[in-house]
């Protein structure tokens, strides 16, 4: 049987996550001594305005125009904005010094539709200037209102008639933001992208990027920011999305095995950030692919004994399945050390309510399959094969490894008949996939993805593939991320169906347009996706059918050896029953299984069986 220790659990199964250890970029970029949101915070609490003037003269900050901007439309008072104002640098600041960049990675056919800003360093504000659009400012006010509705139709007629060129950016964040307050948060994230893809030098930038990350987690779908955060450099990054976009350059990096850039980019995840399990759990994966295992199970160890408060009850899902993936990748190293007792230890302390419970007892059987002890490994197996796991849990590779430990106790029929139902279970889903594979096989075709997503997805064809197969599909998180937004985006649709007709046939039109047209880029993208998943699946059922008919050809032989022993020796009487001592702990209370499975037993199967070897 093909070896199966797989050390790590793929860092795409998560998308499914704090100490900063160190600073790889230093940036003298560094913020206000007293920034605006800070001033704001004061404003709402309804501190004097001239304490706030004081309290501004004594923190020695320079303003900048974007903060005179900021504090003007977060509500300040005139006298506040005027002092702001008059604190202004007289000379434009320097550009931030840097520490070395990482290299530049690589962009995807999916990433090259997107460019950012120009060359002009990051340091560099381009100079505000009134354009005296009345109009937009008014309608500015009408969204500080609360007139969300209102204020949304006036900003796409100045998009629509031309008005107010000047204020283009301005004009984009604006509609974003009330976009998301619609929570029509896809139509938001396109026009906050128009923002940021001006580039760091606009003063608008820094405030954009940090809802396209709020966005994102939102939706779970951190796709379009992928598309365009390695065009940023990092000490352009806002202090708010700092920890998401240093782990998207950290994946992004390990992706493209620069292991590394990403384990530079994963160290500057602070400690307070909700990412911080996640940076620590890529650090071990890193540290295991170096070979690093006693630095990989430290760093393992550190996610599942972390302390955190969960902010609610998806979020102690999350911690609860990191730190089960942790467990089990301390348990792979063990087993791949060879240390079979330790990886047992390991693998028994996975939660029997983790979604990876039954995933753990399959490695667990294989760990004792290599112990020898075959009916333990048996009787754990038994639990992957119940019924509770038919639906959501696709280990074909657990029945192969349950004729292969019968076939080591030489209980031959019992080979042929397991190995010979995992054959007529699972080769008409190897066809079907390869069938599959093979439309999408040509330099033409492979640019028909969105059509591969399509078939699966949304057609109501019949298909011998399981539920259980396409739940680890979906285990991929990007592919699942872009399946749940596009979901999202059929109830944004819907929701613009349900606006004021106005509003509904004049901009809601031309935000269905957007998404549908982002739609089909998502199912393009998706269908890749997909198709990569297939063809793994493709080559693990084509081993593994290859693997039952060796498994069954050594069965022959085997048998054909015991005939030919028993011609030799007739003395051996080959129908004698052979006694089964059924003799177990004082604590244990023994109970053959007769085909019913209970929850409650899960786990806990224990084979009786003895060697029929000669």
């Amino acid at each position: 049987m093909t070896h199966t220790k797989q050390i790590l659990m793929s860092a795409k199964s998560f998308i499914c996550g704090l100490a900063l250890a160190g600073s790889m970029f230093v940036s003298t970029n560094a913020y206000a001594a007293l920034s605006c949101s800070e001033i704001i915070n004061m404003v709402s609490v309804n501190v004097p305005s001239q304490i706030i003037v004081q309290t501004m003269e004594g923190s020695g900050t320079q303003f900048t125009s974007a903060d005179v901007q900021c504090l003007s439309e977060g509500g300040a008072s005139a006298d506040i904005v005027t002092a702001a104002r008059g604190m202004m640098a007289s000379t434009a600041p320097a550009a931030p010094t840097t520490a070395p960049t990482a290299p530049v990675a690589p962009t995807s056919a999916f990433d090259s539709a997107e460019t950012l800003g120009d060359s002009l360093p990051v340091g560099e504000v381009a100079a505000e200037t009134s354009s005296g659009c009345s109009q937009l400012d008014n309608l500015i006010k009408a969204y500080r209102a609360k007139k969300v509705l209102t204020a949304s139709y006036g900003f796409y007629d100045i998009m629509e008639s031309g008005a107010c060129p000047d204020d283009a950016t301005k004009l984009n964040y604006y509609m974003a933001k009330a976009l998301f307050d619609l929570k029509m948060y896809h139509s938001s994230q396109s026009y906050f992208m128009q923002v940021v893809r001006k580039g760091p030098r606009d003063p608008y930038f820094k405030y954009a990027l940090p809802k396209l990350v709020a966005i994102a987690k939102l939706t779970g779908n951190d796709s379009e920011l992928l598309r365009i955060v390695h065009k940023i450099p990092p000490e352009a990054f806002p202090r708010q999305a700092k920890n998401h976009l240093y782990y998207l350059m950290g994946r992004k990096y390990y992706e493209q095995g620069k292991l590394s850039e990403g384990a530079q980019y994963f160290a500057q995840i602070s400690e307070k950030s909700d990412l911080y399990l996640k940076a620590k759990y890529f650090e071990g994966v890193i540290h295991t692919e170096r070979s690093k295992y006693r630095s990989a199970v430290t760093s393992f160890q550190s996610v599942y004994e972390a302390e955190i408060t969960p902010r609610d009850d998806e979020d102690l899902m999350r911690i609860n399945r990191l730190k089960d993936l942790a467990i089990m990748n301390i348990a792979r190293i063990y087993f791949e050390l060879d240390k079979f007792e330790q990886a047992d230890q390991f693998y028994s302390q996975v939660d029997r309510k983790s979604d990876y419970w039954a995933t753990s007892v399959f490695e667990r059987a294989y760990t004792n399959f290599w112990r020898n002890d075959l009916n333990t490994s048996l009787g754990l197996l038994l639990t992957t094969n119940s019924p509770y796991y038919a639906t959501n849990t696709f280990i074909p590779e657990a029945t192969v490894l349950r004729g292969l430990a019968f076939f080591q106790m030489c209980k031959f029929d019992d080979v042929n008949n397991v190995l010979l139902g995992f054959e007529q279970t699972y080769r008409p889903m190897h066809g079907e996939i390869k069938a599959f594979l093979s439309q999408y096989s040509s330099t033409e075709a492979k640019k028909l993805t969105d059509e591969a997503y399509e078939a699966y997805f949304e057609s109501k064809d019949k298909s011998t593939l399981s539920t259980s197969l396409f739940a680890r599909i979906l285990e991929n998180a990007d592919l699942s991320a872009l399946v749940g937004h596009m979901d999202m985006m059929d109830e944004e649709i819907a929701a613009i169906e349900k606006q004021k007709v106005q509003w509904r046939d004049r901009l809601g039109v031309e935000l269905v347009k957007s998404i549908e047209k982002d739609r089909l880029r998502y199912k393009k993208y998706a269908g890749a996706k997909l198709l990569q998943e297939l063809s793994q699946i493709h080559r693990m059922l084509g081993d593994l059918m290859t693997q039952s008919e060796i498994i069954r050809f050594e069965v022959v032989d085997a048998q054909r050896a015991g005939y030919e022993y028993r011609m030799q020796n007739p003395e051996v009487d080959s129908s004698a029953d052979k006694k089964v001592d059924f003799a177990v702990s004082k604590t244990i209370i023994y109970w053959p299984f007769n085909g019913e499975f209970w929850k409650d037993e899960l786990g806990y199967y224990q084979y009786a069986e003895q060697s029929s070897c000669n």
